[in-house]
């Protein structure tokens, strides 16, 4: 018997975030574990108190960077275009359907009149890094094209390391921000 699927695109459904996201979800494991809580701290001196419209959450800021390099996406445009539809990155990021999800030169006007010239990216990826590493969560074995291979670093220049490629990502965000600005340069000129 054939089975033909009928027009559901606009039916409404009684569900929470939760029941969405599977309980084996890497995200859960990681909010499980990792206090994101602590970036608060780190920049609170860049907010104004009493001041101003009221801002993105400085935590949801800091994981679209942490979905995107666990995920491997290759621009921040990309990541936020796919929070929008991605019931698991909505649940880690604390905005549910019917939300709005940060776009992205909402990203990249705060990383450059806040987080830009600081070392604010770096002292929270080692947090997290940190907390990953005190929760068994890092090992030191690693994938590469799909080959499993049993990693050879030396443990004591790991934080060097780990430095290293927070500031290559930070630089790779600031291409990014730079060619967008160019393209809407472009754009403005026609």
């Amino acid at each position: 018997m054939i089975t033909i699927n009928k027009n559901i695109q606009s039916e409404i459904l009684m569900t929470t975030m939760e029941e969405l996201v599977p309980e084996d979800s890497l995200f859960r494991k990681i909010d499980k574990y990792i206090d994101f809580t602590f970036i608060y701290d780190e920049v609170k001196d860049l907010y104004c108190e009493d001041n101003g419209r009221p801002s993105i959450d400085p935590v949801v800021l800091f994981k679209l960077v942490f979905i995107q390099a666990i995920e491997g996406i290759k621009s921040m445009r990309q990541t936020c275009k796919k929070i929008k539809v991605d019931a698991e990155y909505r649940w880690f990021l604390g905005i549910p359907f019917g939300k709005e999800t940060p776009h992205f030169s909402t990203f990249s006007k705060n990383y450059e009149r806040r987080f830009k010239g600081t070392e604010i990216f770096e002292n929270i990826f080692i947090n997290i890094v940190e907390q990953a590493q005190k929760y068994g969560m890092l090992n030191d074995e690693f994938f590469m094209d799909s080959t499993h291979r049993k990693a050879n670093a030396n443990k004591n220049k790991y934080e060097d390391v780990i430095v290293k490629e927070i500031k290559k990502r930070r630089t790779d965000l600031e291409e990014e921000i730079n060619e967008e600005r160019k393209k809407k340069d472009r754009k403005k000129r026609i």
